[in-house]
């Protein structure tokens, strides 16, 4: 069997400058590209997840709530939606766009260019343990990871290789992760901002 990497939501507007900026970001993006750098045959693929709206509907909210609604971020045709330039992308095999139309936090609600979802090009290629890295660890990343355990795969969170927006939502999706079975390593961060 195999194993990949997921990159979740490495985007301008999740970074420092962004609309939606969560602490650290760049940063992470940049120990993300150091570690495909210095192990690049540690993963047998390495894909990626994108916040990709179009039109989210109550997603975005004016004012926003920051539970269920979010200042508007990551549109697609917009810079902000883009990967941070810290991030090497040259290792991403395939990317999934996710919340045209919807909010949608877990890389497994998203789709690649030609229509294939997250978890069937996994299986296609033969993995079954998946590592997480990315933005930001409270949500999206929760909710990829919570995903990729009830889809089957072993699934692992690089915790020292993420960013998190609050120690109060941090400790929830820890909590929930834990007991979904997934495995985290390394040491939860909150940035300063």
């Amino acid at each position: 069997m195999a194993n990949a990497l997921i990159i979740v939501d490495v985007q301008n507007d999740f970074c420092e400058g962004g609309s939606l900026a969560v602490a650290g970001g760049a940063g992470v993006a940049a120990e993300i590209s150091r570690l495909l750098a210095a192990e690049p045959d540690r993963w047998d693929h390495v894909v990626a997840t994108k916040d990709y709206h179009v039109d989210p509907g109550a997603h975005f909210g004016d004012p926003a709530d920051y539970i269920d609604s979010w200042p508007v971020h990551c549109v697609v045709g917009t810079a902000g939606s883009e990967f941070h330039p810290e991030l090497t992308t040259g290792p991403i095999e395939a990317i999934f766009h996710k919340g045209e139309r919807a909010a949608a936090y877990s890389g497994f609600e998203g789709h690649a260019d030609d229509g294939e979802c997250l978890a069937d090009w996994l299986r296609a290629r033969g993995v079954d343990h998946v590592d997480l890295v990315g933005i930001a660890t409270d949500h999206c990343v929760r909710a990829t990871a919570l995903d990729a355990a009830r889809e089957g795969f072993v699934t692992t969170v690089l915790l020292d290789l993420t960013a998190a927006v609050a120690p109060e939502t941090l400790d929830v999706a820890l909590r929930a992760m834990e007991g979904a079975g997934v495995a985290m390593r390394g040491e939860p961060v909150i940035r300063a901002a």
